[in-house]
């Protein structure tokens, strides 16, 4: 009986080791940092043997990672950074493009924020979002705790509509959104957002937190502290590569300026992650935290890409193909190289694996995780497929378009009617700079991955959120008043004026009465003729001046529902004014 009691006792004492030891290891679940630039091609880095730009920090941050060789994004911002939050193909979370109401995620969408804060995570979000302005589709509607970002895809773009006017300074003491309020900040863009997510850091160093430090340089406008263009302003950006057998595109001035001024910028990230990975040493959060670096996109301007053909908005290898590095010394070795290809919808499912999060059970996770290779265990995740598309306004069938797997690579730049003689085949392992065609001889392998490409694109242009626009909701307690900006705005064609006019599709969430204002961005404007259409309801106004470009519409009812604002304004030679941005305030 003695005998029985000692052996219950000690399977009883391994039960409670056993639930004690998950215990531990949930506790010691990693914080996760994920930095992603913009702009930034493969070549912006000295790691990857550029010899003009510095980047000591990054350098040294890649030589202690394990480092994605083939990771490949999208081959716009926008889309990138939708795959990246959800693990899914950006056209199924409605994302498809990087304005014209193109990029504005469902809010039906499961992001990794939401997922970790599921998990016990406390979320931040600094920087650029690019994903939808409005409620229900902010960063703190997607499951962020802390947001400090600015508009639309860029400070100072049109849609950015606080910094728009500030022109070449647009950078500097930008003004940003702080937790969904406006929020005037001090000093260059770069430092502002790594002030705040070393504050995130230090906020919540005592428990796991997830930040998303998203900054917006390299991005254009070329803007930067003097300090740092004046390190590149006497060096030829062209030179220095004659000897290292790669592909390098022609550059002509302009070209060598705007190189100057990213690399500067880049310098200045670089500076900026040195202080940013100090704190992490200070305060012993370096062996627990995964840092992930990686860009958006290739590079927007011809310059040294590490021999890859086409840039930004190409789906060749330059313009889809970025650094991946991810750092967690508590569980991977660093310093190793793979090269089995991964991409940016595989981040969700590798922080689920790693950060005990539930992933999405009840939607197409088009994602895998990369714990398996980051763990150097034997992996499955040889012999995937990966398609990229990318048009301006939406998916063109068989217009900039490819798709990936094993040593092949098909790519499309050509009309929905074309043969598969049209296409370009490459191998992507032999050929890694897509310099050899080898469609004439490979038809027959071309035409399977022209097959899957049909079946993926149709698959895509049919799911719900692509199908569906996604509208800001106008009257609620999380956003009133609420500031449509022109790049949230969906752009049609007017025959009669010959002009695409710019409108925006709204949910309002209840019925009531709304003071709407059309600012038109200009001081003055005279002889205005305004048609405002909400809905089925017209508004006609005539105004012999405008001194400072807005106009007021007062007390308009709304119904319950969805409904389209679309104000068509003209001045005195009857060209059509595009607004600026238009302000929504439910009244009582």
């Amino acid at each position: 009986m003695k005998k029985l009691k000692k052996i219950l006792f000690v399977l009883l004492a391994n039960l409670i080791l056993i639930g004690c030891s998950q215990d531990s290891n949930k506790t010691k679940r990693p914080n996760v940092i994920i930095v992603v630039t913009d702009d930034q091609g493969f070549g912006d880095l000295g790691y990857y043997g550029n010899p003009h730009v510095q980047t000591p920090t990054l350098d040294s941050f890649a030589k202690e990672s394990v480092r994605f060789d083939q990771f490949i994004v999208s081959p716009v911002c926008a889309p990138t950074r939708a795959s990246l939050m959800t693990g899914r193909y950006s056209l199924r979370t409605g994302v498809r493009d990087t304005y014209r109401g193109g990029a504005i995620m469902a809010t039906e969408e499961i992001t990794v924020a939401e997922m970790l804060k599921d998990a016990g995570y406390t979320t931040g979000m600094v920087g650029k979002w690019h994903l939808g302005d409005n409620y229900p589709s902010r960063p703190q509607d997607q499951g962020f705790d802390f947001t400090l970002r600015h508009l639309s895809g860029g400070i100072g773009q049109p849609g950015d509509w606080p910094n728009t006017k500030k022109g070449q300074r647009s950078y500097f003491d930008p003004i940003l959104w702080k937790n969904g309020e406006m929020y005037q900040s001090k000093g260059y863009c770069t430092d502002v957002f790594t002030e705040a997510a070393m504050d995130f850091v230090e906020a919540n160093k005592e428990q796991p937190f997830f930040l998303y430090l998203s900054y917006n340089a390299p991005h254009a406008p070329l803007q930067v502290p003097q300090e740092y263009y004046d390190r590149y302003k006497d060096i030829d950006p062209s030179t220095g590569f004659e000897n290292d057998g790669t592909p390098f595109p022609e550059m002509d001035d302009r070209m060598k300026e705007n190189a100057r001024k990213v690399y500067a910028m880049v310098s200045n990230i670089d500076d900026n992650l040195k202080r940013l990975f100090k704190q992490l040493e200070d305060l012993k959060l370096e062996d627990n935290t995964l840092v992930i670096f990686m860009t958006d996109n290739g590079h927007q301007h011809d310059r040294y890409a590490a021999g890859m053909r086409g840039r930004k908005s190409f789906v060749y290898e330059g313009g889809v193909r970025v650094p991946s590095f991810w750092r967690l010394p508590s569980k991977f070795k660093g310093d190793r190289d793979i090269k089995t290809p991964a991409a940016h919808y595989d981040v969700l499912p590798t922080l689920a694996d790693l950060c005990y999060g539930q992933l999405p059970s009840d939607r197409i996770i088009d994602g895998k995780s990369l714990v398996p290779l980051l763990s150097n265990e034997n992996s499955t995740l040889d012999n995937r497929t990966f398609l990229r598309s990318w048009v301006r306004g939406g998916p063109e069938k068989y217009n900039n378009i490819s798709i990936r797997k094993e040593q092949y690579k098909l790519v499309g730049n050509t009309e929905d009617t074309a043969g598969i003689e049209a296409f370009e085949l490459f191998n992507i392992l032999e050929d890694p700079y897509e310099q050899n065609n080898i469609i004439g001889t490979n038809n027959l392998e071309a035409q399977k991955l022209k097959n899957e490409m049909d079946i993926w694109f149709d698959e895509m242009t049919s799911s719900p959120n692509f199908v569906n626009a996604q509208p800001a909701i106008v009257g609620t307690v999380h956003e009133n008043p609420s500031a449509l900006n022109l790049n949230d705005a969906v752009f049609e064609r007017n025959e009669a004026m010959d002009q695409d006019i710019a409108g925006w599709e709204i949910v309002a969430a209840e019925a009531g009465n709304y003071d709407i204002r059309i600012n038109l961005g200009r001081k003055s404007v005279s002889e205005v003729h305004l048609n405002f259409y909400v809905g089925d309801l017209e508004i006609k106004r005539d105004y012999n001046e405008l001194s400072d470009g807005i106009i007021d519409i007062k007390n308009i009812q709304l119904q319950k529902g969805a409904t389209k604002l679309t104000p068509i304004t003209t001045g005195k030679n009857g060209g059509y004014i595009k607004p600026f941005y238009v302000v929504m305030t439910k009244i009582e």
